[in-house]
């Protein structure tokens, strides 16, 4: 199954470009607390749980739980081992929590426990991990209409080293109830060397599925391994695929316990299979060659190897770009590769006999190249890859807006050096079938829009977040652009204390969480009731959009959202 290269289809219909900002509104925002008989049960990172992967999946983990098929019921786990229910009733008051779960297991005599980590599966089941390697599959019957009602545990299994729930579903297919399951876990790397670079960890992904026939069991254990916590994880409906986005790449290595034979990598395909895929071109004493790659590529992506009579040039997970016998010996130690703008691999490779001019690159020639000579030769060359890189700061000077200043840019303009791949896993082959390249777009937010639906998440573009749903029945369209958040993504990266994003079901508003107290609530423009003059440009003003903080007594617990 060839991996298809797709990119994410911008709705423009979706954009403001007239939004000019947010308006500061003083208007009071209902704050609304409940006093806890026993402390959340929080779980502080050890010494030895140091690395980024680490504070990114557990320290910066939301304790508290919104129930996608029941939007006005949130659930956490206390220090006593007890899930409880909170209902939370907007302008009234808060309930008082009602336990509907307690762990029999002490998870606190585990080391290297984690947080509790509770998932909806449906509107009548939960996936629950207790923090110390045990899983909880929990029938609650319908959580609206009874929500105090005790939660019966059908199914609970060691599953090995500690971990926490990403995501869950329930399907029926020939009248068997499956439900699957996806664990995240950062494990020491066996295969690391401690005086190797990097910190000595993997992350893994457990895609577990139990089905029932007579009673519910484990059925399937499906591993994937990374070297970065991913962004976004999650399984599709019928369980039928998996969707990653992560900066390294994720790969399925075991299925039950037995390792996978990794297949021959695929061809990857390129914008123009017309266009070559690299060009050289050489001087009496060495040999150049730029290797068109994925945009947004890092070195930690790119495969290269090198011997004094042949070389081998790729990205991981794919058949390598340029691969075979030099024509002639090369000095390894004196070449060298660069990454030119995150689009192109320049390759110097030093000839060991001066003088003599190759007329092939690889013995036996390869027709995914092409030869440039002269200087004539280098311009044109910069001219065929001015569609991938130029270091022009006006590329089109016959657009009406000035050339960005790089002088003039804020900290908060800036973009992460690493860039993320959103990647489709088929469920049967466990191969990938879509790869998105993310580039520069940071990544946001996770939000449950919809229960029926794969979660939602939220890109940064330009100034302003965007909103995909993902669509796997439509491969054509597989995520779709469903709102925006205007200069949002400009906004939030001002925040350095942030800890928590997300938006309602209606996309009113988006709200930004920090570390201590504040929350920040940015609402979409509506209309005004009084008339409104722009000064600047002399026209009317129909709609604003307000900006309201809340600021709360104590530190900021994670929170739920709802539309108000």
């Amino acid at each position: 199954m060839a991996v298809s290269n797709y990119s994410l289809k911008v709705n423009r219909q979706l954009l403001d470009p007239s939004f000019e900002s947010y308006r500061l509104s003083l208007e009071p925002i209902p704050i609304y607390n409940v006093e806890l008989d026993a402390a959340v049960a929080e779980v502080k990172l050890k010494d030895s749980q140091y690395t980024l992967d680490h504070v990114r999946a557990f320290g910066m983990y939301n304790y508290l739980h919104i129930d996608p098929w029941y939007e006005d019921s949130v659930f956490f786990v206390d220090c006593k081992g007890r899930v409880l229910n909170l209902t939370v009733t907007l302008d009234t008051a808060l309930g008082k929590p009602i336990e509907v779960f307690h762990m029999p297991s002490d998870p606190t005599v585990c080391e290297e426990r984690l947080c509790a980590s509770l998932s909806f599966t449906s509107a009548t089941w939960a996936s629950l991990s207790d923090g110390a390697g045990r899983l909880y599959l929990l029938r609650t019957s319908m959580r609206r209409e009874n929500c105090s009602l005790k939660w019966e545990p059908l199914f609970s299994e060691e599953m090995g080293e500690p971990f926490t729930i990403l995501h869950s579903i329930s399907h029926v297919q020939a009248g068997v109830h499956s439900m699957e399951v996806l664990l995240l876990r950062i494990q020491k790397d066996p295969s690391s060397d401690s005086d190797a670079k990097g910190s000595g960890y993997s992350v893994s992904l457990e895609w577990i599925t139990v089905s029932n026939t007579k009673k519910y069991k484990v059925r399937k254990r499906k591993m994937l391994r990374g070297k970065s916590v991913p962004h976004y994880a999650a399984l599709e409906p019928q369980g039928k695929g998996l969707m990653v986005a992560s900066e390294k790449p994720f790969v399925f290595t075991h299925v039950d316990g037995a390792l996978l034979e990794q297949p021959a990598a695929h061809a990857m395909e390129m914008e123009s299979s017309a266009d070559p895929i690299y060009f050289w071109q050489q001087t009496i004493e060495d040999i150049t060659v730029s290797v068109r790659m994925p945009e947004g590529i890092t070195k930690d992506d790119v495969l290269f190897k090198l011997s004094m009579e042949n070389v081998s040039v790729g990205v991981q997970g794919f058949a390598p770009l340029l691969e075979g016998q030099l024509h002639a010996p090369v000095d390894p130690e004196a070449s060298a590769w660069i990454i030119k703008d995150e689009k192109s691999l320049e390759v110097t490779l030093q000839k060991r006999s001066e003088g003599p001019m190759w007329p092939e690159l690889l013995t036996g020639g390869d027709g995914r190249g092409e030869f440039l000579m002269s200087e004539e030769q280098t311009a044109l060359l910069h001219e065929r890859l001015t569609y991938l890189t130029t270091e022009d700061m006006n590329a089109n000077p016959d657009k009406g807006k000035p050339p960005c200043n790089a002088q003039e840019l804020e900290d908060c303009d800036g973009f992460p050096e690493d860039s993320s791949n959103l990647t489709r896993f088929d469920g049967e082959s466990l191969k990938p079938t879509h790869v998105v390249n993310l580039g520069s777009h940071q990544y946001l937010f996770t939000v449950d829009l919809n229960p029926s639906e794969m979660p939602s998440f939220c890109l940064r573009h330009d100034v302003d977040a965007l909103l995909w749903q993902p669509r796997p029945d439509q491969p054509s369209n597989m995520w779709e652009h469903i709102a925006t958040f205007n200069a949002l993504g400009y906004v939030q990266a001002s925040k350095r204390d942030k800890k928590f994003a997300t938006c309602p079901p209606n996309f009113s508003y988006a709200a930004l969480g920090e570390c201590l107290r504040r929350v920040f609530i940015y609402r979409q423009p509506s209309p005004v009731d009084t008339v409104l003059f722009n000064r600047m440009q002399g026209r009317q003003v129909g709609q604003v959009a307000k900006q309201q903080v809340a600021s709360l007594e104590f530190l900021l617990f994670p929170f739920n959202l709802c539309p108000i």
